[in-house]
């Protein structure tokens, strides 16, 4: 059967059906007709219709009013700029914004050009040309989607400063109705000021003034008649008529600008053939420099790009592009300083084998504030807004979790830094201590500067997992449900923790047990010099008392003056702290992420380093004090000098035997009472010998000569180290 047959009977067969299905059809219409003119629905369907209409009507005119276009043109004038903490200008923020120029410094040829290719009758309409709406709407009924040529330099202005580039109906609706409002705040020649310094005219430039540099040499006001309409025909597709990467492409295009010129009257035909035969490469010269220097702190400013986005809901776009005042909490010294720190290799441990750098973060933070005054997210190239693992990332913060999880909730249930803690392998979780050693009891201050993991899982659980698990999100730790387990007093966390969260937790024991959430924004002031965002005086939590920061001060003065932290300890200053190690998941020996939170009175400075992906080819060893130590050390050591100097109120606990008492008092009245109290042990342990000799005369016999024994070796300790001190 060939293809004629088959289509003959296809045919047939539509035809039997359609005579069967029309009379069905007929009266399904006649029946319809009834109804709907029986219930007026074509009344209802063009009221709907009208109430649709009204609806998006007065949503876009209400967003209209929203963007605050009065302020559009002074935005476009200034650069965001990032101010410190003295309220110094710290530098700007790059985005879609070159040299700005005024409009009698722009060459009439550019007006002319531009106005004549995009927007004809640009000084007759008011912001929206309904001719093109309607060759708009033409493409979009015939295409299916929207294809432009309906906009106006007014709408392109509103497109550039506020909108996105999709082409949606949407985004033509909010286009129009923002040109309107844009129309009856400014005037014709300041709206085509300000599309022709917002427009983009490829290879990284904004703005015809720096178009007319990049390309030319020249500025915006000397472009000749066809070098004014090269650049117009840019507007078009900066990537394929720009001519530095497309000069055929160029050229034919400035051709056909020439040519639209005198259509629409402004050349005459001569100056049109004279203009188009000029070598267009032979006019090319590029002057322009780039004022992306003005980013002058990347990862800080990454970070305040960040929150202002997160916390405060501003755009990307606006904060780059909208010339903002942003006040900061940065002090400039302290982040060159760490800058410094981190182009220093020799500060880090050797990369892997195949060449990848262990990562590292730091964080600078004011104990007083929560404002973070420096601040580095990685090693190696700056990506700008790129991940940032001083406030993005989320890993296990190992022993620096101590203080927060075991020791101050600890402290609040009634322990004391020289209390005796269980230093013993315990039934209900499976831990060991760094060096695989128990010593059976250990004072708590000890147990905090020798890091040692026994006796804090002993004390959590002598607290109960509750009292640790809220204590440490009270400090603003963000732990999940299945955190609630003894590898909490570790750090052994699901997610983890940033440098940033830490150093604002470790902030509460330099300043009186009171939290601050970090932060780098202090205030927020657009373009008019209107206040839009002032954290300029934050809050505090109350997480615990001074006095129990100041007994964790005490013990935490331990890390580095006789703990894990004594390499990292930055010569000429005291420091208290914490170091933290995690280990991998394939072998325990090995180091996954180190730790070092390290405070004085008026800084807090938290180091993270580790690689960004861990295996078995990319770990670290030794400890924290060794590797991060040195980081950190050079840190402190660099940022210090530049801290305001302020004392700790209590000594290290160390210098008392676990005693809490103020730095000033430490002297012979606290060593005669400490040699009191040392005095009175070894009696009692004497004392204890005896007592078990009378019970059971030979077991006590050797308990006694044991104890004795002891006693007199502490004895003799005090005595060389009293005789020491009094030579001193």
């Amino acid at each position: 059967m060939d293809f004629q047959e088959i289509w003959r009977k296809i045919k047939s067969a539509l035809k039997t059906f359609w005579t069967w299905i029309k009379p069905y059809l007929i009266r399904f219409h006649h029946a319809r007709k009834r109804v709907w003119k029986k219930y007026h629905v074509n009344k209802i369907l063009l009221l709907l219709t009208l109430v649709v209409v009204l609806v998006a009507s007065i949503y876009l005119f209400i967003l209209a009013k929203s963007v605050k276009v009065e302020t559009l043109q002074s935005s476009l004038k200034q650069s965001t700029e990032i101010y410190d903490q003295k309220n110094e200008q710290a530098g700007t923020l790059y985005g879609q914004k070159g040299t700005y120029t005024e409009g009698d410094q722009i060459s009439p040829y550019i007006k002319d050009a531009v106005v004549s290719t995009e927007d004809r009758r640009f000084y007759e309409h008011h912001g929206f040309d309904i001719r093109g709406i309607a060759r708009a709407a033409i493409g979009s009924l015939t295409r299916g989607r929207i294809t432009g040529g309906g906009s106006t330099i007014t709408q392109q202005l509103a497109k550039n400063a506020y909108l996105s580039l999709d082409q949606t109906l949407e985004r033509k609706a909010k286009e129009l109705f923002m040109s309107i409002e844009i129309e009856k705040n400014y005037s014709k020649d300041e709206i085509l000021t300000m599309y022709l310094n917002n427009a983009y005219f490829g290879n990284g430039v904004w703005g015809v003034q720096d178009a007319a540099r990049k390309y030319f040499g020249v500025d915006a006001s000397q472009v000749t008649i066809g070098e004014a309409a090269t650049i117009a025909g840019m507007l078009k597709g900066p990537s394929i008529y720009n001519p530095i990467d497309n000069l055929e492409n160029a050229t034919n295009r400035r051709n056909t600008v020439l040519n639209v010129m005198v259509d629409n009257g402004k050349l005459d035909a001569a100056q049109e053939q004279q203009e188009a035969q000029v070598d267009l490469g032979s006019l090319l010269n590029d002057t322009y420099s780039s004022s992306d220097a003005g980013y002058k702190y990347p990862f800080y400013f990454d970070a305040v790009i960040d929150e202002a986005v997160e916390r405060y809901g501003l755009s990307e776009k606006d904060l780059l592009d909208r010339g903002y005042k942003i006040y900061t909490a940065l002090d400039q010294n302290y982040q060159q300083q760490m800058e410094a720190v981190y182009a220093n290799n020799y500060n880090f441990p050797a990369n892997a084998e195949d060449g990848t750098m262990p990562q590292s973060a730091s964080v600078a933070l004011d104990p007083t504030t929560g404002g973070v005054e420096a601040l580095v997210g990685r090693r190696g190239e700056h990506v700008f807004r790129g991940y940032n693992f001083a406030t993005q990332m989320q890993r296990s913060p190992g022993s620096t979790m101590k203080p927060l999880s075991v020791y101050a909730p600890a402290l609040e249930a009634g322990y004391k830094p020289d209390s005796i803690l269980q230093d013993v392998p315990q039934e209900y979780y499976d831990a060991k201590n760094y060096d695989g050693t128990y010593q059976g009891e250990v004072p708590m201050y000890q147990a905090v500067a020798q890091s040692l993991n026994l006796p804090a899982v002993w004390t959590l659980h002598e607290i109960g997992l509750d009292k640790g698990y809220n204590k440490a999100k009270e400090f603003g730790i963000p732990l999940e449900a299945s955190d609630k387990y003894y590898g909490l007093a570790l750090g052994g966390l699901e997610k983890g923790t940033s440098p940033m969260q830490m150093a604002a937790a470790y902030g509460a024991f330099a300043n009186q047990g009171r939290v601050y959430e970090p932060h780098l924004i202090t205030k927020i002031i657009d373009s008019t010099g209107a206040v839009i965002k002032d954290n300029s005086d934050p809050k505090y939590e109350q997480v615990i008392s001074k006095e129990v920061a100041d007994s964790m001060t005490s013990m935490l003065l331990g890390t580095f003056s006789n703990g894990t932290a004594v390499p990292a300890a930055p010569a000429g200053y005291t420091m208290a702290g914490k170091t933290g190690t995690t280990e991998t998941n394939f072998d325990a020996t090995k180091v996954n992420d180190q730790w070092i939170v390290g405070y004085t009175p008026s800084v807090v400075i938290s180091t993270w380093l580790g690689f960004e992906q861990t295996s078995e080819t990319h770990y670290l060893s030794g400890t924290s004090g060794d590797e991060v130590g040195q980081v950190f050390k050079a840190e402190a050591e660099a940022i210090l000098p530049y801290a305001k100097q302020a004392a700790f109120n209590v000594a290290d606990a160390y210098a008392t035997g676990g005693q809490v008492v103020a730095a000033d008092q430490v002297g012979e009245t606290t060593e005669d009472n400490q040699w009191q109290e040392e005095l009175k042990n070894i009696g009692e342990k004497a004392t204890e010998g005896l007592s078990g000799f009378s019970e059971k005369a030979k077991q006590g016999l050797q308990q006694f000569g044991e104890k004795a024994k002891e006693g007199l070796g502490q004895l003799k300790d005090k005595g060389i180290q009293w005789w020491q001190e009094q030579g001193n």
